[in-house]
């Protein structure tokens, strides 16, 4: 303010100056616009440093001046300082971010709200087979064209990576997953999990060749132990506990053959050839009877059909999940208590639940229920016979069907088992029961 207060004072004292010298020579205008000219002449010598400085040398010191010009000079300098400091440091960490992106194993892309190539590392080159002077700004799915890639790309849900082989190397197995950020641009990052994929092909070749030439030894062995059993009351007591201690063991072990082989060929078999809509209610129906059969009257099992829209799937694939979660229901609840099997509409789409009043399982178990063999009472689960095997095979065939698993249980108040399906995945019309 007292800059402001000075520069008015200069202004008032060289107005009323020429003023003073014009009224002398009566030209009282004259002097006056005289002693403004003056004013506004040394304004315009100041502007005109500041232009030279600001587009000849900017990096040198200000010119000297004094007074408002002077403060102004100072305040741009300081600025100017100020932001080349900041553009070095943006310089160095974007330096030091680009030299870690290629020392990354994995790859980095970079692409703007249109899906064009910005900027990439190293590593894309090798599996992108991307090129730095050509392929800037182009679109990406131009150069990644593998259509499932294309399908994820388009469809911005990029919560679960893709799996895919290299488009330049079909040896080499890729995880690509995609981050959206700042003006909906994105971050693509893929991941070489060659060794990965083999191993894991190599345990489910390893599951399947095993389980498949087990079911043949112990096809035999129930049998004999089954003719046997026929004439167990010929037998000594002792040995006639022992021989149905080993047809226990065996079924045991048949059961757990044959989830292992339903989850190798879910895991391995392409989805969709056997497709078609399900009556919902005469497949729960066919359930609960199956399920009432195992519970033997222990437990109340009903069936609830709350949406009439048929689901479009595997008929044994669905029957198998919605069987087990409806036997672990039976196994797992005390006797007395009632199980529900429904289906209902859920948002857009549907979902099959199973619903007990049991005894509930603790939270902390919930995350891990569908890993395989995983047990929440090891004793009790060896106990009922159970395999260890049901929800695992649930959640592959859900996965299959594009739907998802919501488990909501608390300790003693009972268990509830969703099985979410998209609306994608329902028949608009309702089947028709006269045909």
């Amino acid at each position: 303010m007292r800059l402001w207060s000075h520069e008015i004072w200069r202004l008032g004292l060289l107005a009323g100056a020429g003023g003073l010298i014009g009224w002398f020579f009566s030209a009282f205008g004259l002097g006056l616009a005289a002693g403004m000219g003056v004013y506004l002449y040394r304004h315009l010598r100041r502007l005109r440093a500041l232009h030279r400085w600001l587009t000849r040398n900017p990096q040198a010191e200000p010119p000297a001046a004094n007074g408002l010009w002077g403060e102004l000079f100072d305040r741009l300098y300081r600025y100017q300082k100020g932001q080349r400091h900041t553009q070095e440091r943006l310089r160095t960490t974007l330096k030091r971010i680009q030299e870690s992106s290629e020392a990354m194993r994995d790859s980095v892309v970079m692409l703007d709200q249109h899906g064009d190539l910005e900027w990439w590392n190293g590593a894309a080159d090798r599996m992108l087979g991307l090129r730095t002077h050509q392929d800037r700004g182009q679109h990406i799915t131009n150069l990644v064209r593998d259509p499932r890639f294309v399908a994820y790309f388009n469809a911005r849900d990029y919560r679960d990576p893709l799996t895919l082989p290299s488009p330049i190397d079909e040896r080499m197995v890729l995880q690509i997953q995609i981050t959206l950020y700042g003006d909906d641009e994105r971050l693509l990052m893929a991941r070489d999990i060659t060794r990965l994929h083999r191993l894991e092909q190599m345990r489910r070749d390893f599951v399947a060749n095993v389980s498949h030439e087990l079911r043949t030894p112990l096809t035999v062995l129930a049998g004999y132990l089954e003719t046997y059993a026929d004439n167990a009351d010929q037998l000594p007591p002792r040995l006639a506990r022992s021989l149905a201690q080993m047809q226990g063991q065996t079924t045991r072990m048949q059961s757990l053959v044959n989830d292992l082989l339903l989850l190798s060929r879910l895991e391995l078999e392409q989805s969709g050839d056997d497709h078609a809509p399900l009556d919902m209610s005469e497949l729960l129906e066919s359930v609960r009877h199956d399920a009432a059969a195992l519970a033997n009257g222990q437990q109340q099992i009903s069936v609830e059909i709350d949406e009439q829209r048929p689901l479009l799937g595997s008929e044994q694939e669905i029957r198998s999940a919605v069987s087990n979660l409806a036997y672990n229901a039976v196994r797992y609840t005390p006797a007395g208590s009632q199980i529900v099997l429904r289906w209902k509409a859920c948002g857009p789409g549907a979902c099959i639940e199973v619903e007990d009043n049991g005894d509930g399982i603790d939270p902390e178990h919930v995350p891990r229920l569908t890993e395989r063999f995983y047990r929440v009472d090891k004793g009790r689960s060896t106990a009922t016979g159970g395999t260890g095997l049901g929800l695992a095979i649930v959640k592959h065939v859900l996965l299959r069907h594009d739907a998802t698993l919501e488990i909501d249980t608390r300790p003693g108040q009972g268990a509830l088992f969703r099985c979410v399906f998209p609306e994608g995945r329902l028949v608009s019309r309702r089947l028709n029961h006269d045909a």
